[in-house]
């Protein structure tokens, strides 16, 4: 949204919300501004969650050194439970993300459990303020 039209929805000045928004920044609420992007136009159509799973309880756990080269993934998630990160992947196809399984369990040493996503409703919500 625009400063001109935060300021009409708001009813504050153009300035008014320009200095607000910079505060906000300066007090880390906001930490950037990012671009959406539609991933079946840019060919990503095909959206996983990958659970993973260290194959050696014992080894350093290290998995998100180990696959933060692998572009495909979009998030990585430490969580509670039998797994220890959730992944969120986009790739091309089902071939894609069959390769991309091989050198996410070759690069972290992990075991793997996919879900893929059939359709996402909403994503990315605020929260509330």
């Amino acid at each position: 949204m625009s400063f001109t039209d935060l300021a009409r929805e708001t009813g504050l000045s153009v300035s008014a919300v320009h200095q607000r928004v910079r505060r906000l920044q300066e007090r880390g609420v906001i930490r950037g501004f990012t671009a959406l992007l539609d991933a079946d136009t840019i060919g990503l159509p095909l959206t996983a969650f990958v659970s993973i799973k260290p194959i050696d309880p014992a080894a350093p756990d290290d998995a998100p050194e180990r696959l933060q080269h692998l572009e495909a993934i979009e998030a990585c998630h430490s969580v509670a439970g039998e797994e220890s990160y959730i992944l969120k992947v986009r790739v091309g196809s089902p071939g894609e993300l069959e390769d991309l399984l091989q050198e996410i369990r070759a690069a972290a040493n992990v075991s793997t459990r996919t879900t893929v996503v059939l359709s996402t409703p909403y994503e990315g919500r605020p929260p509330p303020l």
